[in-house]
C-alpha cells in the first residue's frame, strides 16, 4: 500500500465523507424505491409514487438520527462500553504521552477515558472538536511500555484528524436507514402487490425479483462500509507512525494487542472503533478471503507487515 502523505490523505477522507453522505441518500431514493416502484408496478410512471411517498419520511428519519447521534454519539459510546472519564491525577503518564502528540501536530487535547479491563484495546470517538475523546483500556496501558502506548494513542488521535470517527457515524446511520427502509419498503409491497395484481400467475416472480434487488443493493452498502473501514485502519496506522516516527513500536503494540483485544460492549456498531476487531477465524485461502470481505478491520498480521515496510 502506497503512503502519499498525510495532508493529501486527510483531504480525500473528507471528499469522500461529502461524497458518501449524497451517495446513501440517492441510493435509497432514486435506486432502491424507483426499481422496487416500477418493479411493482411494471409502469415507470407508476414508480414515482413511492419515491413521493418514501421522501419525506427518509429525510425526517435521517435528520432524527444525525440530532441523536450528534448530541448523544459519547454518551452511547461510554454506556455500551462502560467507559469512565480517566482524571489527570489517575495517570499523569497516559496524559503527557497524548498532550506531546498534541502539541507535535497542533491539535487541541482531546478528552480520556478508561475502560477497567484486562482486555487490550482502544477507540477514539466524538464528532467535533468538543466531543472528541481516546479511550484506552486498563490493560492496554499496563501492558504496553511508552513508546507502544504513544504509537496506539497515536492511531486514535489520526482517527480523530483524519475524520474518520464522523464517517464512520454517516456509513452507520445510512447504512441502518437503508436497512429499515428497505424493510418498510417491501412490507408496503408485498401488502399492495395483491390489490394491483390480483391473482395473476407472475406476482410470485415479481416478489422473488424484489427480493433479489432490495438484497443486492444491501449487500453493496455493507461491502463498501466494511472496505471503507479496513481502509481508514491502514490510514492511522500510517498516520500514527508519521507523529511518532516509529513504526516498529506500534508493530510490537498490534502484536501485544492480537488475540488479546476481545471487548465486550452492548452494541455491534461499536467495535467498528476498536484499534482490533478482527475477524478471529482461522480459516484460510478462499474461505479466509470471502470472511475478510466482512471484516471491519484487516486482520492485524497484515498491519504489522504493513507497519514493517514502512
Amino acid at each position: 500500500m502506497a503512503y502519499v502523505g498525510l495532508h493529501t490523505q486527510i483531504r480525500r477522507n473528507n471528499t469522500k465523507s461529502i461524497l458518501l453522505l449524497f451517495a446513501f441518500p440517492l441510493l435509497i431514493l432514486l435506486g432502491i424505491v424507483f426499481i422496487l416502484g416500477y418493479l411493482s408496478s411494471w409502469n415507470w410512471e407508476m414508480a414515482y409514487d413511492p419515491i413521493l411517498q418514501v421522501t419525506p419520511i427518509v429525510f425526517v428519519v435521517v435528520g432524527i438520527w444525525f440530532v441523536i447521534s450528534y448530541f448523544f454519539h459519547n454518551q452511547m459510546i461510554q454506556r455500551a462500553t462502560h467507559a469512565k472519564p480517566l482524571e489527570r491525577k489517575d495517570n499523569m503518564r497516559v496524559y503527557n504521552l497524548t498532550e506531546n502528540l498534541c502539541m507535535s501536530v497542533g491539535m487541541p487535547m482531546p478528552k480520556l477515558f478508561i475502560i477497567e479491563t484486562d482486555t487490550l484495546n482502544a477507540f477514539a470517538s466524538g464528532i467535533n472538536e468538543k466531543s472528541y475523546s481516546v479511550t484506552l483500556t486498563r490493560g492496554i496501558i499496563d501492558k504496553l511500555d511508552d513508546k507502544e502506548l504513544e504509537g496506539v494513542i497515536a492511531h486514535e488521535l489520526m482517527h480523530i484528524r483524519n475524520n474518520d470517527v464522523r464517517l464512520l457515524i454517516v456509513t452507520i446511520v445510512f447504512v441502518g436507514i437503508l436497512g429499515v427502509i428497505l424493510n418498510l419498503l417491501l412490507r408496503g409491497l408485498f401488502n399492495g402487490l395483491g390489490r394491483r395484481r390480483g391473482g395473476k400467475d407472475n406476482g410470485g416472480a415479481i416478489i422473488i425479483v424484489i427480493l433479489v434487488v432490495t438484497f443486492v443493493i444491501y449487500f453493496f452498502s455493507m461491502i463498501f462500509k466494511f472496505a471503507l473501514s479496513r481502509s481508514r485502519e491502514y490510514m492511522a496506522d500510517a498516520g500514527a507512525v508519521s507523529m511518532t516516527k516509529d513504526a516498529h513500536a506500534l508493530a510490537s503494540a498490534l502484536r501485544k494487542i492480537s488475540g488479546n483485544s476481545k471487548l465486550e460492549t452492548t452494541n455491534n456498531e461499536v467495535r467498528e472503533l476498536f484499534i482490533d476487531n478482527s475477524d478471529k477465524s482461522n480459516s484460510k485461502g478462499f474461505l479466509g478471503e470471502i470472511g475478510s470481505i466482512f471484516s471491519t478491520h484487516p486482520p492485524i498480521e497484515k498491519r504489522i507487515e504493513f507497519l514493517e515496510k514502512m
